[in-house]
């Protein structure tokens, strides 16, 4: 039987490519000898490519840079927003602070506004609860007993201990705390006692008929206003009904206040270091 012998399939190069291949040897080697037997000529012919490569390689190097600019100009504007976060935080801290002592520093109340300025470094629930511990102490010239005024000079406490760069103020409604004020336009005197978390009570007769609302004031230069009556306690049984006060200034949340000593003297059953 005659045997049939089928073309190879499997060929690394067809016609097509060997002559392709063929061609382009031819070229390279014309451009050889060229440039090898006719410089000159050479250069005049492939300048104009030359230079069109340098051309695209310019181009394409300033296109790659302009990539890795966009990259540092990126990371620049993250880097300035967030400063410019930071500046704002800054400034809304300052902006709080400042609106905190002007109004400690009201006109309404220049004799607190001569007293030692103190920043307050902890607070409930940091410190103990109705105390205050201030970043100011015997070098800034606070002593044992000054009085604590809070914004429009409102009393808030007493200094009971001191060290040499803080200080602790005991608030009026420390149930240690118990003071003389007055309460209602009449002002009818009562003995004050704390009754702890800025809370104050007060006992007076029934007969004096004391409500809601009524202004409480504490001693100080002059009477000072420090709470309201928010609720009237009666039993049948006593003669007398119980106040419950509510600070007009929320203790917990004021960061400054001005030491001075205005003669007044509130009694204290307890102190402790800060």
């Amino acid at each position: 039987m005659k045997k049939t012998f089928l073309a190879r399939r499997n060929g690394l190069l067809s016609p097509a490519d060997l002559s392709w291949g063929v061609f382009t040897l031819g070229c390279a080697l014309i451009v050889l000898l060229m440039r090898v037997l006719a410089p000159n000529f050479f250069w005049k012919a492939f300048t104009p490519v030359f230079r069109t490569a340098d051309a695209l390689a310019s181009q394409s190097h300033t296109l790659f840079s302009s990539f890795r600019n966009a990259r540092a100009l990126t990371a620049e504007n993250e880097q300035l927003a967030n400063e410019n976060v930071a500046f704002a935080t800054e400034n809304q801290t300052l902006l709080r602070k400042v609106a905190d002592l002007e109004a400690l520093f009201t006109p309404s109340s220049p004799e607190v506004s001569s007293g030692i300025l103190a920043g307050v470094v902890a607070r409930p629930p940091e410190s103990p609860y109705d105390t205050l511990v201030l970043a100011a102490g015997t070098n800034a010239g606070v002593t044992t007993g000054m009085e604590a005024f809070g914004a429009g000079g409102v009393p808030l406490g007493i200094v009971s201990s001191v060290l040499a760069d803080f200080s602790r103020v005991t608030l009026l409604s420390s149930p240690n705390v118990t003071f003389v004020g007055w309460v209602g336009s009449s002002g009818l005197p009562l003995t004050i006692t704390g009754a702890g978390a800025g809370a104050m009570n007060a006992t007076i007769a029934r007969s004096a008929s004391v409500t809601v609302g009524d202004t409480v004031f504490a001693p100080g230069p002059g009477m000072l206003m420090i709470g309201k009556i928010v609720r009237v306690d009666s039993d049948p049984s006593v003669p007398g009904v119980t106040l419950r006060i509510q600070p007009v200034s929320n203790p917990f949340s004021v960061a400054w206040v001005v030491l001075r000593n205005t003669g007044t003297l509130f009694s204290i059953t307890a102190t402790s270091t800060p």
